[in-house]
């Protein structure tokens, strides 16, 4: 079996524009794959139109781990967010081939499943006026709709410091959610990057009351040496790893004990054996890892593979039952969240199926997510729909 060509197609919703790439071969089976790419969609569809002639074009789609490496290194320079997420749609894609040739799925060719269920988090829910009687209403609604698990961005436009009037908003609307959903569902706390150690770290010990299950990304993602400033000084877990878009790269964070829990993005690291590399190390740190998931049912679908064979597992975030939610109907057998989680597929590869009429309704935009732009607040209510 040979890799005859790639097609692609980009489906759009005014925050995030989300990219499909089929994989055709000279057996008539397709495979595809998924990312998000903020503000450089472009760039990406021009990366792979030159890889299709480069790297992709008469490859075996079996010798995944073979086209990964001529991808990655095989055009001398760096590999970075654009090129690693060009390889992860391509090496999913060459996974799905893989599965539906030999009828099995995903997880099957990477050691079994380990697990039936994997639980979700819901992403997303919070477009609403931001203040604790909205984010109220809009969390009881989560759960009633059976998750278990909700995410938020409390905080509004900070740049390494937060105000004492914007902290006691920001604490107000976790209060308000964290009375909604009951002391059993698990809270996520999101940052998003924007504080310094020292606003981190105070906001932590305010939020300790609430219990969440973990604080992602207090600080910027590029010194790793002030997340760790960090998790030395609060007692609540840290996630991070959305912006690290190479698994060698996750080294330091490891050394550094400086994260709790991984995140990730199969989109963005080159794909489903990349993350399963990672989280095979991850382990070796006691680490959990639980994907960052903003794209559409493709890359759920993906996530899911990993999580049903993946022992340090912890939860996958999940958007398309909230925001931009009719994008679901672009991906045929698009995994659903049934009672707080998602039940394994036994579908072969990876159990989904791009409707290419569906997803030419949805054109592509010029989406924007600037959490540091003017104005931003006020553009997004919800504070952030976790990018």
């Amino acid at each position: 079996m040979r890799i005859t060509g790639i097609s692609t197609h980009v489906v759009g919703t005014p925050w995030r524009n989300l990219t499909y790439v089929q994989v055709h071969t000279d057996e008539g089976i397709t495979g595809v794959g998924e990312t998000r790419m903020l503000g450089r969609t472009d760039a990406l569809l021009g990366y792979l139109r030159e890889a299709e002639a480069n790297h992709i074009a008469g490859s075996d789609p079996f010798a995944v781990e073979d086209l990964v490496r001529r991808m990655k290194y095989g055009d001398y320079g760096r590999a970075g967010e654009i090129v690693m997420s060009g390889i992860a749609c391509v090496e999913m894609a060459c996974w799905d081939i893989k599965g539906k040739a030999l009828g099995v799925p995903v997880w099957q060719l990477l050691g079994g499943k380990v697990t039936d269920k994997v639980k979700a988090y819901a992403n997303g829910w919070y477009t609403v006026e931001r203040t604790p009687e909205a984010f109220h209403k809009a969390a009881g609604a989560v759960v009633e709709r059976g998750y278990r698990a909700l995410k938020l961005d409390p905080f509004g436009t900070g740049h390494f410091e937060l105000d004492h009037a914007e902290t006691l908003r920001s604490l107000a609307l976790v209060e308000a959610v964290r009375d909604a959903i009951g002391p059993e569902t698990e809270l996520l706390v999101e940052m998003h990057g924007r504080f310094s150690p020292a606003t981190a770290v105070r906001l932590a010990g305010e939020l300790e009351r609430f219990q969440p299950s973990w604080l992602e990304e207090p600080v910027p993602p590029e010194n790793l040496k002030a997340l760790a400033k960090v998790a030395e000084k609060t007692r609540l877990p840290i996630a991070t790893g959305e912006r690290i878009h190479d698994r060698i790269e996750f080294r330091e964070l490891f050394e550094a004990q400086a994260a709790d829990i991984i995140q990730p993005d199969l989109g963005h690291i080159g794909g489903i054996g990349e993350t399963r590399k990672l989280a095979a190390t991850a382990e070796t740190h006691y680490v959990l890892v639980a994907p960052h998931n903003v794209g559409g049912s493709v890359l759920t679908a993906a996530s899911l593979q990993l999580a049903g064979c993946t022992p340090n597992f912890k939860i996958l975030e999940h958007f398309n039952d909230f925001a931009d939610a009719e994008i679901k109907k672009v991906v045929k057998n698009a995994p659903q969240v049934v009672d707080g989680y998602f039940q394994l597929s036994h579908e072969p590869g990876l159990g989904v199926e791009l409707d290419t009429d569906a997803a030419a309704e949805f054109p592509q935009q010029q989406a924007r997510f600037d959490l540091w732009a003017e104005g931003w607040e006020k553009r997004n209510p919800s504070g952030g729909r976790g990018a």
